[in-house]
């Protein structure tokens, strides 16, 4: 390809030289009015192509097949004009060259005007930061409207309200203590759920509590009460004893008392509560083992209470350490043939309720017979007295009558 341009270039150079100095005048003119007229093209085409740069792909690729084709236009303009220059002289050659000029001109003209309509000129496109700006301000204002529609209009306090869980207490109790009313908004319901489970707590017989939620008004309390572990005895009456170591005030009835249940023989409430804070640390066999308790104080410890097992066994422990102690119950239970004592006051030992029996009888003989020796002794103290009693009004009586008699006696020496 190179050689035949070169060839071709040779040729033109040659043909040149044979021309006359006006037909190379000439041809010059009309190959820098050319040469003027396609960089004018590929100005205007640089332009258009800067303007129509967002365009899409597609656009693109049509830009580049009519710059394309508008290249090869003015490349065949040009040969055209350099061909005319090769015809004969004269001045009608000259007048056909530049009719011919001209009318290549008009002819670019007109393909540039009809490129121009064929361009749509570029869309203006709005900014990115713009449309954000807009959505920024727009999406709270039509958020505000929702909750503003939403807050006027009856669902706003619409609320179904359900209570599972309970056993001891009723739905009624627990939506009391909720706190939750007819007007509170739902909305309420849903950001102050703590509040609200709090308030529930404040039953004593709630240990836990849960409000859920579900779409669009149901709201269910779901809620764990304490378990009785024992009931506090007063005659006939029988008072539950939570886990968390409160006293039940009202009574049960006898019919609603469980088959098997441990009894308790003191109300005081801080003892309930080391108590139940003590069984809750041995375990569930041992636990219901025992039948019964009741204080015990000695001289010694003021907090022993004693136990009784279902076996009839007894156990002496002090209340703040039953969970510590406790358990070697269950090692000397093998070693017991007949129901026993296991005294945990002091140490560890055991004795049977028979050698009880006897110690409690020679205790209370030797009570009987301190009192009665207490009373002997204050029956003579107050026969002693009495006698000095009498003994002193006997004086008293003596000394009277002799001042009565030495009264006469001075009279007549006057």
């Amino acid at each position: 390809m190179s050689k035949d341009k070169k060839n071709e270039g040779k040729e033109i150079l040659e043909e040149l030289k044979e021309l006359s100095e006006w037909q190379k005048r000439n041809q010059e003119y009309l190959k820098k009015k050319a040469e003027e007229e396609a960089a004018l093209a590929e100005e205007k085409e640089k332009e258009r192509q800067a303007r129509m740069g967002a365009e899409s792909e597609k656009s693109e690729d049509k830009q580049d097949q009519e710059s394309e084709a508008d290249h090869e236009d003015s490349e065949s303009a040009m040969k055209e004009s350099e061909e005319k220059v090769e015809a004969p002289e004269g001045d009608k050659e000259e007048e056909e060259i530049e009719e011919s000029g001209a009318k290549e001109k008009e002819e670019q003209d007109k393909k540039l005007a009809k490129k121009a309509t064929k361009e749509k000129p570029a869309e203006a496109k709005i900014s990115g930061l713009h449309i954000l700006r807009a959505l920024t301000i727009l999406f709270p204002s039509l958020l505000l409207l929702i909750i503003s529609a939403y807050l006027l209009s009856p669902y706003a306090t619409m609320k179904d309200i359900r209570v599972e869980g309970t056993v001891q207490t009723t739905a009624d109790d627990i939506r009391q203590a909720s706190g939750i009313q007819d007007s509170d908004y739902t909305i309420n319901l849903l950001l102050d759920k703590a509040k609200y489970e709090k308030q529930i707590k404040s039953n004593y017989w709630v240990e836990s509590a849960q409000l859920v939620y579900q779409f669009p008004t149901k709201f269910t309390i779901k809620v764990k009460e304490y378990d009785i572990v024992a009931y506090y005895v007063s005659g006939e009456s029988h008072y539950p004893i939570l886990s968390s170591g409160q006293l039940e005030t009202s009574a049960v009835s006898l019919v609603s008392l469980p088959e098997t249940y441990l009894s308790v023989f003191f109300n005081d409430s801080e003892q309930i509560k080391t108590f139940v804070s003590e069984l809750s640390q041995i375990s569930p066999e041992l636990k219901d083992a025992i039948q019964k308790v009741e204080l015990a104080p000695s001289k010694v410890t003021s907090d022993l209470i004693r136990l009784t097992m279902n076996d009839s066994d007894e156990v002496l422990v002090p209340l703040s350490e039953m969970s510590k102690k406790l358990p070697y119950y269950s090692k000397i239970k093998p070693q017991l043939s007949e129901p026993s004592v296991i005294d945990m006051e002091a140490g560890i030992y055991s004795y049977t309720v028979a050698d009880k029996l006897i110690m409690e009888a020679e205790e209370k003989a030797k009570k009987e017979a301190e009192e009665a020796e207490k009373k002997q002794k204050e029956e003579e103290k107050k026969r002693l007295e009495e006698q000095q009693n009498q003994l002193e009004e006997e004086k008293k009586k003596l000394e009277e009558e002799s001042n009565r008699n030495q009264t006469p006696q001075r009279s007549p020496r006057r």
